[in-house]
């Protein structure tokens, strides 16, 4: 199912009274730094850490009472599992996630902590969509997508929806929003949403270098794989190529994207902690490295940056201060 702006409206309201409203906040480094009017949506600061709770919540809400008995299923590195283990505890359903043995301590803890089971795999070697398939031929498990599903979509636009209310609330227009990517679920959500309430705005993806298949898939016009599935620091973002619902939505909408590096997105999470006073996991920080590192040219100009997910190991967040 592709997703309408009905649909994020209806997912609104679904999510309104478990999900937190995240704020909209601006800094005036940042603005200095840049030339331009930055306004930060820290979704960092959401349920769970991350944004995903947003998309979790709203499928889980769309199923028949039949259909939760079964359980639910995903495959995660981590920010979706722990949104769909929060919401599978929410609604009383059992929940399996299929997550890489090398995925962030914290994210694997705080999964279980949840209540949901982990079967884990190599990212290098298994394929853990045959093995999320396995699961659900064997239990009758629903299987909730991370970003190629339509419920799950619509749920994270509800954070487009946001971002033109709070702005126009304040009186402020978007030139640009930029949002994290990886299976471009989220993306998708909110560039629906945005070009609908506020059409002249561009909405811009950030990938993690050689993971840049978002990019490379808007160029060609079709989706384009990752040569490799493991690699980088921002392991929230390393999907092996678009989903072909969200893909078809970022086309529609004119999505643009750039690619950051590993050493640019740790020196972003390095500028959020020290600068901000906010902690975000490099997946999480990839948009405002794209603005940091001048890939996008924010003077004069009014740019929402999303923060994505704060879930970062320790050991990570020692690394990107020590650089």
């Amino acid at each position: 199912m592709t997703p309408t702006i009905d649909d994020i409206r209806m997912a609104a309201k679904r999510i309104a009274a478990e999900a937190v409203r995240t704020p909209l906040l601006s800094n005036a480094a940042l603005d200095e730094i840049t030339g331009g009017r930055v306004f930060l949506k820290c979704e960092n600061l959401q349920r769970t850490g991350s944004f995903k709770f947003r998309g979790a919540f709203n499928a889980i809400a769309s199923l028949s009472d039949q259909e939760r008995s079964h359980g639910v299923v995903a495959s995660s590195s981590g920010n979706h599992a722990q949104g769909l283990a929060e919401a599978a505890r929410l609604f009383g359903v059992p929940a399996t996630i299929v997550m890489p043995a090398d995925a962030p301590a914290a994210k694997r803890d705080g999964t279980r902590r949840r209540g949901a089971s982990i079967v884990e795999y190599n990212r290098a070697t298994d394929d853990r969509d045959a093995m999320t398939a396995s699961i659900v031929a064997d239990t009758g498990a629903e299987l909730i997508h991370p970003y190629n599903d339509g419920r799950v979509i619509a749920g994270q636009g509800t954070i487009g929806l946001e971002i033109a209310e709070d702005l126009a609330k304040r009186g402020e227009h978007a030139d640009i929003v930029m949002v994290p990517c990886g299976g471009g679920g989220m993306s998708a959500g909110i560039g629906l949403a945005i070009s609908v309430e506020s059409p002249e705005t561009e909405v811009y993806l950030a990938e993690p270098e050689g993971f840049d298949d978002y990019g490379r898939s808007l160029a060609a016009g079709a989706i384009q794989r990752n040569p490799r599935t493991d690699g980088s620091v921002c392991d929230a973002l390393m999907a092996p190529q678009p989903g072909a619902i969200g893909f078809a939505i970022n086309s529609a909408t004119g999505a643009h994207a750039i690619a950051v590096s590993d050493a640019e997105a740790l020196a972003a999470v390095a500028f959020a902690f020290r600068t901000l006073k906010l902690v975000v996991e490099p997946g999480g920080a990839v948009a405002l490295a794209g603005l940091l590192s001048g890939r996008i040219d924010a003077r004069g100009k009014t740019v929402v940056i999303l923060l994505s997910g704060g879930n970062i190991d320790p050991v990570v967040l020692e690394r990107a201060l020590a650089a």
